[in-house]
């Protein structure tokens, strides 16, 4: 692999084992910073004879590192934090948990015939505070030394959006959201649909969209807080881009109808992971484990080390549990327009079979209710698929109430 001008701040790879530096650094420091990337340490356990790590190296060329210190006063350098070993323990494989790596999903409509659970679709707020509604101006004349300090002549005048709102109607943005939906279910021209198979793109738009303004109009209806603003605010690209993004994550074939139901694709390499696989080193604090293959969970809050006690407690209805650290399940997700993935917190084996993800969250935003969307179609894929017993996802808002959210999440 090779990365340009990418070993200086913000980089961290401890297996870096080559540098060629041939670009003109700025300074010694920035020099320095490169070829000490290439000197992270990969093993942190001692040789038992000799008590010493083992020797790493890194082959540096071209760069013009001086071993000659600058003159200036000697540093106290802080003593370094403790390295914790974070992996799977073999005594513990009946504490294995195992789960489908998800990259997408398979539309196969043949009516065509959608629906939408109504019931786990999360909401949408207008934000004002965050995109205001209107603002003032004033006439500037002649030129103003440094940043604008309110000279000029006249009054101030507010700019707001009442001729946009006179001219739109929200049946207008409804049609365009749901046009927008249409279009990535089924592909436009040469383009393959963003979310479903080849096998969508025949399908007859003129059946599909009266099914998907259905559901625009009810995702508006009952799920839009507009908290006290014109409705045509929701024209506003970013919320045009939530909404499609939301519906199309809740949007499925309607199985009563005939339809085959949507099924996860999986990663072609490695379809299926585990927590066997887990083995990394962190200068976190961790907490010990003894219902979790894996010998630690790392500790982010005092959320994470609240709920790992519960679940080393709740014998009722757990039966082994492991956090998603460095993660290792990954759910594939838009948010306006740009590709991310979501890492549920915990995952928890429970003692009736399935396999239920925790999230551990207080405060949430408009990103993480997407999140949630995407975590929920990820189950319903899961389940169709069902190769790996049943799933599903449950989002604990407060640490102490976890024994009761896992009391009623053991369907």
């Amino acid at each position: 692999m090779v990365s340009v001008a990418m070993l200086t701040e913000g980089w961290d790879a401890n297996n870096v084992t080559h540098i060629l530096g041939l670009r003109a650094f700025g300074s010694q420091l920035l020099c320095e910073q490169a070829v000490g990337r290439g000197l992270r340490r990969m093993n942190y356990t001692p040789d038992a004879q000799t008590e010493l790590l083992p020797e790493e190296y890194v082959d540096v060329y071209g760069i013009p590192f001086s071993v000659i210190p600058y003159k200036g006063k000697p540093s106290q350098t802080p003593p370094d934090r403790p390295v914790n070993h974070v992996y799977a323990l073999q005594e513990r494989n009946a504490l294995e948990i195992r789960f489908p790596n998800v990259e997408g999903y398979v539309y196969a409509l043949r009516k065509p015939s959608i629906r939408a659970d109504f019931t786990t679709l999360e909401k949408l707020f207008i934000e004002p505070e965050h995109t205001p509604t209107a603002t003032f101006l004033r006439i500037i004349t002649g030129h103003l030394e440094g940043g604008a300090r309110g000279g000029g002549i006249g009054e101030y005048v507010e700019h707001n959006r009442q001729a946009y709102y006179a001219l739109h109607h929200l049946q207008e943005i409804e049609f365009e959201i749901a046009r927008l939906i249409v279009a990535a279910l089924v592909g436009e021209g040469e383009q393959a649909p963003v979310r479903g198979s080849a096998k969508t793109r025949g399908m007859a738009r003129h059946e599909l969209f009266p099914q998907v303004l259905r559901i625009v109009r009810r995702y508006v209806a009952e799920k839009v807080d507009f908290r006290g603003q014109h409705q045509c605010e929701l024209a506003l690209e970013k919320y045009v881009h939530r909404i499609k993004e939301r519906l199309l994550d809740a949007i499925v074939p309607n199985e009563q109808e005939g339809e085959t139901p949507l099924l996860p694709i999986l990663n072609r390499y490695k379809p299926i992971g585990s927590t066997a696989d887990v083995d990394f080193t962190t200068k976190r604090n961790v907490h010990s484990t003894q219902r979790s293959q894996v010998n630690a969970v790392v500790l982010d809050s005092s959320w994470e080390q609240t709920a790992a006690f519960y679940l080393e407690q709740q014998t009722d209805h757990v039966f082994c549990y492991a956090r998603n650290d460095r993660p290792f399940l990954l759910i594939p997700y838009e948010y306006e327009g740009v590709q991310h993935h979501y890492e549920p917190d915990y995952l928890l084996r429970l003692k009736n079979g399935g396999t239920l993800l925790l999230e551990m969250k207080g405060e949430e935003d408009d990103q993480d209710r997407a999140k949630h969307q995407a975590a929920r179609r990820w189950i319903t894929a899961v389940n169709h698929w069902g190769r790996l017993g049943r799933w599903d996802f449950t989002i604990c808002r407060d640490p102490q109430r976890l024994p009761r959210t896992l009391a009623e999440a053991d369907w």
